[in-house]
């Protein structure tokens, strides 16, 4: 049995090597790593969730859809209870962008419940960065824009974790959306 730090940073180093070329759209351009690390962190400091699989999710959710990594490769590295987790938060990249959104709003009800907790520390950790700094080449409304569609994938995620959902929802109130 491989001790639960030995797998965190096990999936934290994968997690790196695939995203190692990668930055964010903010205008420092952060190491994209950053990201998934910050949505694991929101999850285990925040939400309290102590859940490996959950947690190494999270440092995943984004490889498959942003990288050349499939989910049989998740699966081998890390097994099949991960592998169904990133399958459940990874968009189809070959659907058009409003599909996807679309998509995500529409399942979001259905997800499992681990796979709800890294969607809502995802977009939790998604709209604080908007928050921080707006995106190269985005507008104000387009920020607006955004806050408001996770709006309502959060609802569809809502009964999942009380702390990140009330956090969340200030991050709403704060930009004017309330239920």
């Amino acid at each position: 049995m491989v001790p639960d730090a030995a797998l965190i940073l096990e999936t934290v180093d994968f997690a790196a090597g695939k995203h190692r070329l990668q930055k964010r759209k903010d205008v420092e351009g952060t190491p994209y790593i950053n990201h998934p690390i910050g949505v694991a962190r929101i999850l285990s400091h925040e939400a309290g969730i102590s859940d490996i699989a959950v947690l190494q999710a999270a440092l995943l959710h984004d490889t498959v859809e942003d990288t050349d990594t499939t989910f049989l490769e998740i699966e081998v590295k890390f097994g099949q209870e991960v592998r169904k987790i990133v399958e459940e938060v990874t968009d189809d990249k070959t659907l058009p962008k409003m599909k996807r959104k679309q998509l995500q709003i529409e399942h979001a009800p259905h997800c499992s419940h681990k796979a709800k907790l890294v969607k809502l520390a995802d977009k939790l950790y998604n709209l604080r960065d908007l928050n921080r700094g707006t995106p190269k080449g985005w507008s104000e409304r387009r920020v607006q824009e955004y806050f408001q569609w996770a709006f309502q994938v959060v609802n569809g995620l809502r009964g999942t974790n009380l702390v990140m959902e009330s956090s969340l929802d200030q991050l709403f109130r704060d930009r004017g959306i309330e239920a």
